[in-house]
């Protein structure tokens, strides 16, 4: 048992209380809820704050490099093995064997495009992140894809009968997020989504960068070929840290990507060179060249404690913070959008002006981001009742100083 395994023990089972928060889970993070006395950071589904033990886990990665050289290659390597384990374990894949290290989520979608030496057809959304929705529409470009753009309805929101059409018409590929980064739906009609895709014969690629660390998921049970993540938003491990799923069906040395490296290699220690390059098994066959190893010990105390905890009281949580921000708020004037449909771990406002209302709640101490004319706000599990209520207070100022 690690230290931050040994300090959520003493939570003990059961619901999250906030007293209890307090008094385990915060002086887990002192040194930034010290640095950010005074604000309120509403911002979680962005960058996570970190843990304090991050600074040291850090440290260890360089210190091998220090005292061991070339030598440091042996727990580098280990740390990367661990960090393929636990998120594997988060999001319920068969092991580590099925997990790619990328140094972002837009990378592993690269990886999965590159299989391809023929033109393919891709079915996605008008919704995706703005680094999916760039590489896409460059491959388009350049004529290595179709695309087939699923747009929104009313209010930004999907269902069933958006996909259905484009997946019948033929695809080969569907990029789809499971929660929308600007307007936090929660992708109710997956399930029935993938089955059609597979019954059509596509091959599904998804995006759980919004999920991952927020929401329970299990890759397993959804039979997705592909999935990309990352710990930058809720799993509190900065950039630099994502990472590819793949589906063992799809690791079986047939589909192989043209974005790897020298690690992908069966031995890449050896230093051997084949007339035919010899791949290594499973995820390993596609690594890329050179990792940065110190993201690895970077996402390393975000995924312990996201694991320690659990995902379901963390989500449980989430949820009882988003009902009380939602009261508050509606207490000042202002409506959260969608409260009633399912959604992720943040809240949306309608806000025409939002790029001047973040400005004006970063001048009342309140940190929070825009998407068009969406206000972000998402609750955290160090962010305090109080800190909610006061929040909410300046969100009903800053909206009235604007209009």
């Amino acid at each position: 048992m690690n230290d931050i395994e040994r300090a959520i023990a003493a939570l003990g089972p059961g619901a999250l209380c906030e007293e209890a928060l307090r008094r385990v889970v915060d002086p887990l993070f002192s040194g930034v809820l010290q640095r950010s006395c005074g604000t309120i950071y509403l911002a979680n589904h962005s960058l996570g704050r970190p843990l304090d033990r991050v600074a040291a886990d850090v440290q260890e990665g360089l210190s091998f490099w220090y005292a061991e050289l070339d030598d440091a290659w042996t727990h580098w390597r280990e740390e990367m093995l661990a960090f393929r384990t636990r998120v594997a374990a988060l999001i319920h894949a068969p092991g580590p064997q099925c997990i790619i290290p990328k140094a972002s989520a837009g990378q592993g979608l690269r990886a999965v495009l590159n299989r391809y030496d023929r033109q393919i057809r891709v079915v996605t959304t008008r919704s995706e992140f703005d680094s999916i929705d760039l590489i896409l529409k460059a491959y388009a470009e350049r004529g290595r894809i179709a695309v087939d753009w699923v747009t929104p309805r009313e209010g930004g929101r999907y269902c069933f009968d958006d996909f259905a059409p484009a997946l019948a018409a033929g695809a080969d590929l569907l990029v789809v997020s499971m929660v929308f980064f600007d307007t936090g739906q929660l992708l109710n009609d997956l399930d029935a989504i993938l089955v059609t895709a597979r019954s059509h014969g596509a091959q599904v690629l998804l995006d759980l960068y919004h999920v991952a660390g927020a929401l329970p998921v299990d890759v397993q049970a959804l039979d997705v070929d592909f999935a990309i993540g990352g710990s930058y938003k809720y799993l509190r491990g900065g950039p630099g840290a994502a990472w590819l799923f793949a589906h063992p069906r799809r690791l079986d040395g047939r589909e192989r990507s043209l974005d790897v490296g020298w690690f992908a290699l069966n031995d890449p220690f050896a230093f051997e060179r084949h007339a035919r390059p010899d791949f290594a098994g499973g995820a390993d066959g596609w690594l890329d060249a050179t990792p940065a190893v110190l993201p690895f010990y970077q996402a390393r105390a975000g995924l312990e404690f996201t694991l320690a905890v659990g995902v379901e009281r963390l989500r449980a949580y989430s949820k009882v913070q988003q009902a009380m921000l939602t009261d508050c708020i509606a207490e000042q004037g202002v409506s959260t959008l969608d409260v009633d449909r399912p959604h992720g771990a943040f809240l949306t406002v309608k806000a025409p002006q939002s790029k001047n209302l973040v400005a004006r709640l970063r001048e009342h101490g309140v940190i929070a981001d825009a998407r068009a004319d969406l206000l972000r706000l998402c609750p955290d599990i160090v962010n305090s009742s109080d800190e909610l209520i006061e929040a909410s207070k300046s969100i009903g100022r800053a909206l009235r100083s604007l209009t």
